[in-house]
């Protein structure tokens, strides 16, 4: 079993009930076989581990990897010109009803193959790697037939393959209605959801299943048949909600134990209730909120007196938020939504594992978790906030230093 020791860092290990970020001066970690075995002062470095290999980081600050919970990284096509739209006064929704929006990137995704889908994402991804990110969760919702959603969620998996990095995949057929079904979303859901939801986890494609729950995508009871199909497979759930209405679709998600709710602008107070009852996490995404030019903020207030977990992540798309970096949407987080730096670094780690049911694995530094770190070449964990437009990371960490 491989063995080593990281010393002459900071250590911010995002654990909750200590001091700030869980940081620790003067630190050092202990790996064993991918894990983390040890972790603390390096004053109180077990001598069991004196003569194993060590690698001295300088004083630099050692952070979880990072993990974006939410992307749509796999697309065909681009939407610059419906950004162009936008800024000449269409509305998210004025672009959508006029066969744009998510449907215009279903049209290239359906014409784009598997391999040009791997070519494409990887770009994304590589960027996303470089500043620290160890898992990104990848959903489908460009193909919406029932080929094409597994065509999506396969390339997905593949991305996994090619690059050291944890892909966590969601089924989502569910996220808008084709132009051949327009005005019969419940054949849709019949006819390709249901019976797509079934071939993905037949073929061990879906680790989640997610849909859109809004004016523009599906209602409630909708969501809701998706949601028991999945329960009968076995598979977690997750929803976008209340993002340009409030519809309960948090709610919604709640009471099926979803593992998050997602975007959340319009969320209420019975919403942010439902989640606190059933643990379910709160996604927030700033990048869709900066580029649809929103002004309802989520009632972050609310979540934090309730005790509701906050997440955060890039919501990386062709359309709303066509946003790679998970380093400037924790500033985002911060500018946009007045979250603290400590808060949105942990809607990026540990929160963000939370979100994927990963809390056992990684999300935090601590003895039994996946040797999944970032080394950075800053002072304080403040400035991965504080920054923007620079990538600070020194060295990623993903099982054994290399």
């Amino acid at each position: 079993m491989k063995q080593s020791v990281i010393t002459g860092i900071r250590l911010a290990s995002m654990q909750q009930g200590g001091a700030p970020y869980g940081l620790v001066e003067d630190a050092a970690i202990a790996l064993a076989g991918g894990r983390v075995a040890w972790a603390g002062a390096s004053s109180a470095l077990p001598a069991t581990w004196n003569g194993v290999e060590r690698f001295d980081f300088k004083g630099r600050l050692a952070t979880p990897a990072l993990i974006d919970c939410h992307t749509h990284l796999v697309f065909g096509g681009n939407r610059a010109r419906e950004f162009e739209m936008r800024l000449e006064g269409a509305s998210y929704e004025e672009v959508a009803r006029a066969g744009g929006g998510i449907v215009s990137t279903v049209t290239a995704t359906r014409k784009t193959g598997e391999d040009a889908l791997v070519e494409g994402a990887l770009k994304r991804l590589d960027v996303l790697i470089a500043e620290g990110v160890a898992t990104v969760e990848i959903k489908s919702g460009y193909g919406l037939t029932v080929e094409d959603e597994l065509k999506m969620l396969r390339a997905a998996r593949r991305l996994g393959q090619m690059r050291p990095v944890r892909v966590k995949t969601s089924y989502l057929a569910a996220h808008a209605v084709p132009a051949e079904y327009r005005d019969r979303p419940d054949a849709y859901i019949d006819e390709v959801v249901l019976p797509g939801l079934d071939a993905a986890h037949a073929e061990g494609l879906a680790d989640a299943v997610d849909g859109f729950c809004e004016g523009i995508a599906f209602s409630p009871a909708q969501i809701a048949r998706v949601f028991d199909k999945a329960r009968q497979l076995g598979l977690p759930v997750k929803l976008h909600a209340e993002q340009l209405s409030n519809l309960g679709g948090a709610k919604l998600a709640a009471s099926y134990g979803a593992l998050s709710a997602d975007h959340l602008e319009y969320l209420d107070a019975e919403g942010v209730a439902a989640m606190a009852a059933a643990g379910t996490v709160a996604v927030l995404l700033p990048g869709a909120f900066y580029t649809l030019r929103e002004t309802q903020h989520p009632p972050l207030a609310a979540l934090r007196e309730k005790g509701v977990p906050i997440a955060i992540a890039t919501d990386c798309n062709p359309g709303s938020s066509p946003l790679a970096s998970l380093l400037l949407t924790i500033n985002m987080a911060c500018t946009l939504f007045r979250m603290t730096p400590e808060e949105a670094l942990a809607g990026a780690t540990r929160e963000a594992a939370r979100a994927l049911g990963l809390a056992a694995e990684t999300g935090t530094i601590e003895a039994g978790k996946r040797a999944e770190i970032a080394i950075w070449d800053v002072e304080h964990p403040a400035e991965l906030a504080y920054r923007i437009g620079f990538n600070p990371l020194h060295h990623r960490i993903m099982g054994d230093i290399e």
